[in-house]
C-alpha cells in the first residue's frame, strides 16, 4: 500500500511511523471521497426533476448526516491523538543525547550545503561573524582550543554512519532555506540567526538527495546536496581522511 502512495524508499528509523500516518490519512480521505461522491450521484438520480416535478420544502428529517460527521470527527481525533501527537513528541520533542549521536552542524547558503564536525573532543569551537574573511567564510575562532580539531566535509556532502542517531544543528548564512531528505523523512527550515536541531537514525547505507524545500533565490532549483550513509568502519576512515586534510590546510568551516 505504501508503494501505491508513491512514497520514496524508507531509510530512517522514525520514517515508518510517518508513513503509517500518511497511509491512514489517505485511507480516511479515500473513504470520504467515495462516500460523498456516491451520495452526490445518488442525490442527482433520486431527486431528479422528472421524478420530483414539484419541489419539497420539508427538508431532511433523518440524522444520518450528523452521525456520519460525528464518526468522521472521531476518526480524525484518533489519528491526531493516537498517531500524530505521539509521533510529534517522539521526533520533535525528544532528542537523542549528544554522547550517543553523531553530532554535526549543517550551514545552508545560496546555493549550497556545508557540514561541520566537532572532532575528537566532541565540542565545536566558537564562531563569530566578525571573523568572516575570504579564507574563513564562516567565522571560525581559531584561538578557541576546541576549534583546533573541528573539520568540515566537502561542499554539498553530509556524511554520517548507519544505525546511529544523527543530531544536526541546522542554520543558514543568508536567507531561509529548508533541509529536506525524502528517504529519511526529514524536513526542517534553516533560518539565519537560529540553530535548529533535527535528528534521525539512518538504517540503510546509501546516498540520498538533499533538496532545498524553501524558495531561496534564482538558483534555488540547483541547491542540491547529498547525505552519504556509510558503515561505521567506512565512516571512521572518512573522518581520519578529513582530519588529515583539515590539518594540511583545508578550508575553515561553518558560521551559524
Amino acid at each position: 500500500m505504501i508503494i501505491l502512495l508513491g512514497l520514496p524508499p524508507l531509510v530512517s528509523e522514525h520514517g515508518a511511523e510517518v508513513d503509517k500516518l500518511i497511509l491512514y490519512v489517505h485511507i480516511l480521505m479515500g473513504v470520504l471521497f467515495v462516500g460523498w461522491l456516491s451520495y452526490f450521484l445518488y442525490a442527482l438520480l433520486r431527486f431528479r426533476r422528472s421524478r420530483n416535478p414539484k419541489a419539497s420544502y420539508v427538508g431532511m428529517k433523518s440524522h444520518v448526516s450528523s452521525y456520519i460527521e460525528v464518526a468522521v470527527a472521531v476518526v480524525e481525533g484518533v489519528l491526531l491523538i493516537g498517531f500524530a501527537v505521539p509521533l510529534w513528541a517522539k521526533v520533535a520533542d525528544k532528542f537523542p543525547s549528544e554522547q550517543e549521536s553523531t553530532v554535526l552542524r549543517v550551514i545552508a547558503e545560496q546555493f549550497s550545503w556545508n557540514a561541520r564536525y566537532p572532532g575528537a573532543d566532541g565540542v565545536f569551537g566558537k564562531q563569530d561573524f566578525r571573523l568572516v574573511t575570504e579564507t574563513n567564510r564562516f567565522g571560525i575562532d581559531m584561538s578557541d582550543p576546541h576549534s583546533k580539531d573541528d573539520f568540515g566535509g566537502d561542499l554539498n556532502d553530509v556524511v554520517v554512519p548507519v544505525n546511529k542517531p544523527v543530531l544536526i544543528h541546522l542554520t543558514s548564512k543568508d536567507v531561509i532555506h529548508s533541509f529536506k531528505v525524502n528517504p529519511l523523512r526529514v524536513t526542517q527550515d534553516a533560518i539565519p540567526g537560529l540553530r535548529i536541531p533535527v535528528h534521525f537514525t539512518p538504517i540503510k547505507e546509501g546516498i540520498y538527495l538533499i533538496n532545498c524545500a524553501q524558495l531561496c533565490g534564482n538558483s534555488h532549483a540547483n541547491m542540491r546536496g547529498y547525505v552519504r550513509v556509510l558503515s561505521p568502519e567506512k565512516y571512521d576512515e572518512w573522518v581520519k581522511e578529513r582530519v588529515k586534510k583539515e590539518a594540511s590546510g583545508g578550508a575553515a568551516g561553518g558560521f551559524e
